[in-house]
């Protein structure tokens, strides 16, 4: 049989462009030597990570911290003072649409807006007292991944899966599960990137809605050819990077290369779910008729299946459902009819969730999976245009499950109708600097340095939040 000659252009093209173009950028971005990795500094209770980032800035009065106070005077105006918000289009108090209750034999109180969530109560550590300082999607999602709110910081999944190393050469370490309705949010692909890490630590996205999930995963090659074809490359590019400064960005795309290599039969089998019990699929609800419940439940069976690969860090995105300011990019930001757009968004997300989290305990992996909920702020107790809430970086909620956390309980506390946090005030410094210590990394040692600073993820600041670790 004959084979085409191809260049080292179009032999890139073939056996890579299935990594994304965004992670073909490792052509370009600089990189350190794989064998320069810090090691672990104390033993890990968590392996991996799965972040379900609620794109938007879902409300956590009408979720996770629920204010009495809020029925109490609704209708009101504040009594205190309030900052301008983000279309400063402020109205009164507005009770919460949803009914406050205690769940689980913890006693945690939450609303009704996430039954099924709810009814794992005791394996949530809710963190009440969060606040950021930015009020715009773009800089708070930015700060929410790197903890800057611009460009040219690495995410938070590339800084994990720098410290601790990948468990499966055949997987990216850090992925981004999309969907047709499931897409970046505002700030674009760079939040989830590497900038001076590594780039074979950045994050590849994968699109479900695509049969594979990976464009162009099918070999156009041989593998046989493939293979003698990357051998020449990989010898010709070790002699070249021995030659120029740039060592380590050159080495870290060959070993981008042949990571594409490997997945072009690790894919497939990841993204098959026909070997999932009729049982699990309905679980998760898979074939909901309902497009973007189902479109979630499939990121969220995705993520199990990836963490029992061994991936180190794993971003689910929420589905657009049409409702709100922020369009498909931002799908929890209400700024109007925040009861039935929060609604549609809940019901989107609640059901995989939970079934994710029952799903990991009954397989024995919720002990080493981290579970992260979070968005980028939350929303005011007043409201926007008669029935909907603006943006609160000042107070808002996040929640983290397994890993060695504490089930059942909650951190800190917001003021009486949910505006700012008073108590045990946090930080997403905070909230990395848990996360990081859950893996067995010090997040103060997690270094790089570059420009003449050793910067880290939590920059010169955070604290674990000992009190939810167990």
């Amino acid at each position: 049989m004959s084979i085409t000659p191809h260049s080292r252009r179009e032999f890139l093209k073939l056996t890579s462009r299935g990594v994304s173009a965004y992670a073909l950028s490792s052509l370009i971005n600089s990189a350190e030597a794989a064998s320069s990795r810090p090691k672990l500094h104390h033993r890990p209770r968590a392996k991996s990570v799965i972040f379900l980032f609620m794109s938007g800035g879902f409300s956590h009065v009408d979720s996770f911290d629920p204010k009495p106070m809020l029925k109490q005077r609704h209708g009101q105006p504040m009594p205190v003072a309030i900052e301008r918000t983000q279309f400063d289009n402020n109205g009164n108090i507005m009770a919460s649409p949803w009914e406050m209750a205690k769940y689980g034999q913890s006693g945690l109180e939450m609303t009704n807006m996430f039954p099924k969530i709810a009814e794992r109560a005791d394996d949530l550590a809710i963190i009440r007292s969060l606040n950021a300082k930015f009020s715009e999607h773009a800089t708070g999602n930015f700060f929410l991944h790197t903890g800057f709110p611009f460009l040219g910081y690495p995410s938070a999944g590339a800084w994990v899966n720098y410290g601790c190393g990948t468990m499966n050469p055949n997987l990216p370490g850090y992925i981004v599960l999309q969907s047709k309705k499931a897409v970046t949010p505002v700030g674009g692909v760079s939040m989830f990137g590497n900038a001076f890490l590594p780039a074979t630590n950045q994050g590849s996205i994968f699109n479900l809605s695509n049969n594979q999930a990976v464009p162009d995963i099918t070999p156009a090659m041989l593998k046989a050819e493939q293979r003698r074809s990357l051998d020449l490359i990989g010898k010709l590019d070790r002699g070249f990077a021995d030659r120029v400064a740039a060592q380590d960005a050159v080495m870290a795309s060959v070993a981008n290369a042949e990571t594409a290599f490997l997945m072009q039969e690790a894919v497939p089998e990841l993204t098959d779910i026909t070997s999932e019990s009729a049982t699990t699929r309905k679980r998760y609800g898979v074939d909901s008729p309902n497009a973007v419940h189902a479109d979630y439940a499939r990121q969220c069976l995705m993520a199990r299946r990836l963490v029992e690969r061994g991936v180190r860090f794993v971003e689910l995105s929420c589905c657009s459902v049409g409702i709100g300011e922020g369009g498909p990019e931002n799908p929890w930001d209400q700024h109007g009819e925040i009861h039935r757009g929060h609604g549609a968004m809940a019901a989107q997300v609640d059901a995989p969730i939970a079934a994710l989290m029952g799903d990991l305990k009954d397989r024995g992996l919720l002990d080493e999976t981290l579970i992260v909920f979070a968005g980028e702020f939350g929303r005011t107790p007043f409201s926007q245009g008669g029935n909907g809430r603006d943006h609160n970086p000042f107070g808002f909620s996040a929640w983290l499950a397994g890993g060695g956390i504490k089930g059942g309980v909650a951190y800190g506390a917001t003021d009486e109708f949910g505006y700012r946090a008073v108590t045990n005030v946090s930080t997403v410094y905070d909230l990395w600097a848990t996360v990081l210590h859950q893996l067995g990394i010090d997040h103060e040692r997690l270094t790089f340095r570059w420009g003449g600073r050793d910067l880290r993820l939590t920059d010169v600041h955070g604290n674990v939040i000992r009190e939810i670790v167990a």
